[in-house]
């Protein structure tokens, strides 16, 4: 079979505008605890993608690690490709894709770091090696091999014998959301699609889009 030929057929529910929170918040959290509770692989998988200065775009799978009124967090390397175009062009988008419910979330928005106590808090919560892979890479540069990675890992376990301090290069990120749109797949692909965008000040306006 061809790529081409490949199709799903989309009938789990739909969405109404009803069905619907005030606050795109509360509404993905609802959503969030669904995919929880479906019990469905990194349902906190998200795609971050930046863009460079030049406009040049990219793309990764980063870990939703905590949503609020502030917006949607998640941690990585402060020199990092990612990072850097982050300084570069604050702005970015995220997409939260649930295969088995039929629904995703796209969410755009402008990213700022999270304070140090924040990006403390989180790394002090988290096993020991991943603490120490966090001082071993120099994330997206090139390296030689994998044992230059475990060579470092050695000598980091070596230097941190008890607890792991922060690196001064790793932390939060916080992506404040302009948009945030809730999709449903529907048969023959009139597919439900909801998007909250900020109006004025803090109010936000709810819209159906065209599938």
């Amino acid at each position: 079979m061809s790529l081409a030929d490949l199709r799903k057929t989309y009938t789990l529910g739909g969405l109404r505008r009803a069905d619907l929170a005030a606050d795109p918040i509360t509404q993905f959290n609802r959503w969030m605890q669904q995919a929880l509770d479906a019990n469905l692989t990194e349902p906190t998988a998200m795609a971050l993608a930046t863009a460079d200065a030049a406009g040049r775009p990219a793309v990764r799978i980063v870990l939703l690690k905590g949503v609020d009124e502030r917006g949607f967090l998640f941690f990585t390397n402060y020199e990092s490709r990612k990072a850097k175009e982050l300084a570069a062009n604050p702005n970015a988008a995220l997409v939260l894709y649930w295969a088995e419910l039929e629904r995703q979330v796209r969410i755009t928005g402008a990213v700022t770091k999270a304070s140090r106590e924040t990006s403390g808090k989180y790394f002090q919560s988290r096993p020991r090696g991943h603490q120490l892979g966090a001082w071993v890479s120099n994330q997206s540069e090139a390296i030689a091999n994998r044992a230059a990675l475990e060579e470092r890992l050695a000598e980091l376990e070596a230097r941190f014998p008890g607890d792991v301090p922060l690196p001064p290069c790793w932390g939060g990120y916080i992506l404040s959301p302009i948009e945030i749109e809730f999709w449903q797949g529907r048969p023959n692909r009139l597919h439900d699609r909801f998007r909250y965008r900020k109006e004025s000040g803090e109010a936000w306006l709810i819209e159906r889009l065209a599938p």
